[in-house]
């Protein structure tokens, strides 16, 4: 049985990742600042700090990894087959930029953006699931999080 101590610091921890929405990396700031004042005090404050530390890396990389693939995506679906002939003439824009091309840019910048949506409306979802486990006394494992810290 944890401590209401113990739960709170948990606690804290998780929700400290909703600063992100405020100070840049504060995600990765608070949780591990919060964590590695409060490990040695609990086992359950350090496998949680643990957790939340390797979910938001988790995501961080996976959101790297997205922006990588989709910018290159974007500028070779942009720029493939692109004359440079009558650059200062207005129907450059026109021929260049046509229906069928921007359909292209479209669906992968659509898609991108709904991965990034969507992953940013599960996180907001879990870390407030993992917020509640924790009151509870009860560890969390974020899924599709890899493990960093062991």
């Amino acid at each position: 049985m944890e401590t209401t101590a113990n739960r709170n610091t948990a606690i804290l921890m998780q929700l400290s990742a909703y600063t992100q929405y405020f100070i840049p990396f504060g995600n990765f700031i608070f949780p591990t600042l919060i964590w590695s004042l409060k490990k040695q005090d609990s086992k359950f404050v350090d496998y949680n700090g643990k957790q939340i530390i390797n979910f938001q890396l988790s995501l961080f990389l996976y959101s790297l990894l997205l922006i990588i693939i989709a910018i290159p995506l974007l500028l070779y679906t942009t720029l493939s087959d692109l004359s440079f002939n009558a650059v200062n003439e207005f129907h450059f824009v026109h021929e260049q930029f046509s229906a069928e091309k921007i359909t292209g840019i479209a669906t992968i910048a659509i898609l991108a953006v709904l991965i990034l949506i969507a992953m940013k409306v599960l996180e907001f979802f879990l870390i407030m699931y993992a917020s509640v486990r924790n009151s509870n006394g009860e560890n969390y494992n974020y899924p599709l999080t890899i493990k960093f810290i062991k």
